[in-house]
Order: structure tokens, then sequence, then C-alpha cells
């Protein structure tokens, strides 16, 4: 990421842990049982704080976790993967689970498309950006130029986390696929979505005409 979200105010690192990930622990307890957050122990059968290592002897010695996960992204059902994504309204662990579970999943795809169609925008969001994935991924399965058209339609009035998840699509079609890249430029300069948002030094700024020119610039360049 480029940019810092203006919706997140600075807070120290103890604080983001506790205001930032939402529910990030009891989701990732449904992930992976043998998840444990920060700090928390478990008691040994002598009552000391031996729970890790035995939980270690359990896992076969590796003492991380790995065989509660074993099934990975993949094991988890449609409905499941939907249920996480709906709890989930941090935005951090809403990322989280959309880039590092939905994504990986056989399911990704249908969801996608029930996604992209839901009536909430922080659920709809997790459509846009799988489709995003799909763009560098799997153009084939999708219709750019008509993407471009709901981009054009609906990102200006949308709530702010759909919007930003339009504007990274936006940016990536105009990065990825050169016959719509004018285009792509000329909606984000009508639009003008985030074209003030403040961006650091050496940072690329989120505008996507800017965004568009750095990334392409980068790609000549290597």
């Amino acid at each position: 990421m480029y940019w810092s979200d203006p919706e997140r105010p600075r807070q120290t690192r103890a604080a983001r842990r506790t205001a930032d990930t939402g529910r990030a622990p009891e989701v990732r307890r449904t992930l992976n049982p043998s998840f444990r957050p920060t700090g928390e122990r478990t008691r040994g059968p002598t009552g000391g704080r031996g729970g890790r290592r035995d939980a270690g002897r359990r896992d076969g010695g590796r003492g991380d976790g790995r065989a509660g996960r074993a099934g990975g992204p993949k094991a988890f059902e449609r409905e499941a993967l939907d249920a996480l994504v709906r709890e989930a309204r941090a935005p951090k662990v809403h990322d989280w689970l959309v880039n590092h579970v939905v994504r990986k999943s056989p399911h990704a795809e249908e969801l996608r498309l029930v996604w992209t169609a839901d009536p909430d925008p922080v659920v709809e969001s997790a459509g846009w950006a799988l489709t995003t994935e799909s763009v560098r991924k799997d153009p084939g399965v999708l219709d750019l130029p008509g993407l471009l058209d709901v981009v054009e339609a609906r990102m200006k009035d949308a709530p702010d986390r759909l919007r930003w998840a339009m504007n990274r699509c936006l940016a990536r079609i105009g990065i990825d696929r050169p016959g719509l890249r004018a285009r792509a430029v000329g909606i984000g300069e009508r639009l003008e979505v985030l074209k003030d948002h403040p961006t650091s030094p050496g940072c690329t700024s989120p505008f996507t005409p800017a965004w568009i020119a750095e990334m392409v610039r980068r790609q000549d360049a290597s």
C-alpha cells in the first residue's frame, strides 16, 4: 500500500492492537483453533505455565500451531468464508481475511460475484478487492469496459471503504491493461477521487492518474 488511510488516526502500536484489530482474536481462533493471542498462556497439567510446551508436543513438536490449520484456506466452505467476512468489520481484519484467506480459496470467484452485488458497502468492497485481483491474474472472467462503466457511475459518491476499493480496481486496470489505460486515467481525472489525499514524501499518491503513471514508469524502467 502506498498511502495511509485518512480514517485511521495515528495511534501507538499497543493502542492499534486493541482498537484497530476489532475481533481479530476471535477470527483467528476460528481459522486456527490452537491460536493464542499475545500474552495469553495455557496451564500445564501441574498448574504451571507449560501449556505452550504441551501444545507443541501435540503439534508434533513444532509448537507453532500448524497442525491446527493444516487444511489452510482451501478447507473452508463458502458459507463459512461469507460469514467470517460479514462479521469482520474492522478494516485490518476484513482486509486480512479477503487477501490471505478468501483470495486463496476455491470459492473466491463465486464469492466475488455474490459480494459485488451485496447491498452492504463493506461486503461489496470485499467483492471489489477480489475483482482487483482478477484484473491482475484472470482478466478473462471480467468485463473490463463494463467495470469501468460502474466505477465511473458510482465511485465518486460511494461510501469510504467501497470508494477506496473501486479506486484500487480502477488503478489496476490502468496499470495492467494498456488498451484501457487512457480511459482509466480519464475517469480518474474527471472524478478527482482522492486527488487531494495527503501523501508522504517518497510515497505514491492514490489519485489514480498519478498512481497509474508512476507504476507504468516503474514497469518501463525495470
